[in-house]
């Protein structure tokens, strides 16, 4: 679900301090995402969406959810916005979330040990 060697990257190169305020940026902006998906949006409007979410994803490590919104970016693009599956991206954003905040806290940022 996560890709725990890119978080450690992130924050390697950023140190410990600028990870959290970056994972503090990107899980408000893409909750807001997220609930923008859920709730609707005009059709033209679901894939930039769903392509800055992906971009956010995949830089946090959340490499599952940016797998599901290159594919709904994917859908979006073709015109096939009304079946892109809202709930799993928002249910796979919420699990990472939780995971993200788990290995934070307990300070478990490396590969294989927040699980």
């Amino acid at each position: 679900m996560i890709d725990w060697k890119r978080v450690e990257e992130l924050r390697s190169e950023i140190g410990a301090d600028g990870f959290v305020e970056v994972a503090d940026m990107f899980l408000d902006e893409a909750g807001q995402a997220v609930q923008a998906l859920v709730t609707g949006l005009p059709e033209g409007e679901i894939e930039a969406q769903l392509h800055f979410l992906k971009g956010s994803a995949l830089n946090l490590g959340f490499a599952e959810l940016a797998s599901l919104c290159q594919d709904g970016e994917r859908k979006a693009a073709a015109g096939y916005g009304s079946v892109i599956d809202t709930a799993r991206i928002a249910a796979l954003y919420h699990a990472s979330r939780a995971l993200l905040i788990a290995g934070m806290a307990d300070g478990r940022l490396r590969e294989g040990t927040a699980a």
